[in-house]
């Protein structure tokens, strides 16, 4: 057992030593709740913050915080107040470079490589370069050896889970229609990883 434990560790070790050389900080914790407090030291009262829906942000007690508590400008109320249908374009333009956001991926490879997947890829553009500060909180469950072993969990474990939800909630199914490849970041500073030691998320 100390030994199948001293594998994850050192693992997770590595993982982080890797997303650090690709410029993108990395902040190893021990529970959730220890993420929930690091993120949350990040991120200044009454800042601008957006969040696609995350298990790994609402395991951790985040999402609730920065959505319902009323102490950040949360984006997800505000354009869920508005009319889809003849606000479509302010929608789209306020949720895609927001100040702060916050998510999880899908899977991270042993090389610091971050895989997130998406239907409508809504998030992705703020992945990408819309956020002005991109946090990420990544159970360590979600490493994996490599990109084939990325493309597996998602349609064998994450799509699953996600559609069943989806056909709960709306009644139809979903579809994995975008997967998005971090590599790493151009400049320092943009990108910070929140590596859990125990399982968060799905």
């Amino acid at each position: 057992m100390t030994s199948h434990v001293g594998e994850t560790s050192d693992r997770i070790e590595r993982v982080a030593a890797a997303l650090r050389s690709h410029n993108i900080e990395t902040i190893v914790v021990d529970s959730g709740e220890d993420a929930r407090k690091v993120v949350l030291g990040m991120i200044p009262e009454g800042a601008e913050v957006h969040s696609g829906k995350s298990k790994t942000l609402e395991d951790v007690g985040l999402f609730g915080e920065l959505v319902e508590s009323g102490r950040y400008d949360a984006l997800r109320p505000r354009y869920f107040a508005m009319d889809r249908k003849t606000q479509g374009r302010e929608i789209r333009k306020l949720i895609a470079a927001p100040d702060y956001m916050l998510g999880s991926v899908a899977a991270v490879t042993e090389d610091g490589t971050l895989v997130a997947a998406s239907a409508t890829g809504s998030q992705l553009g703020a992945y990408v370069s819309g956020a002005g500060r991109l946090i990420l909180v990544v159970g360590s469950q979600k490493i994996v050896s490599g990109l084939d072993a990325a493309l597996r969990r998602i349609n064998e474990l994450v799509f699953p889970y996600e559609n069943a939800q989806v056909r709960e909630k709306l009644g139809v199914d979903t579809a994995l229609e975008k997967v998005l490849l971090l590599y790493g970041e151009w400049r320092p500073g943009r990108t910070t990883v929140v590596l859990v030691r125990e399982p968060v998320g799905i």
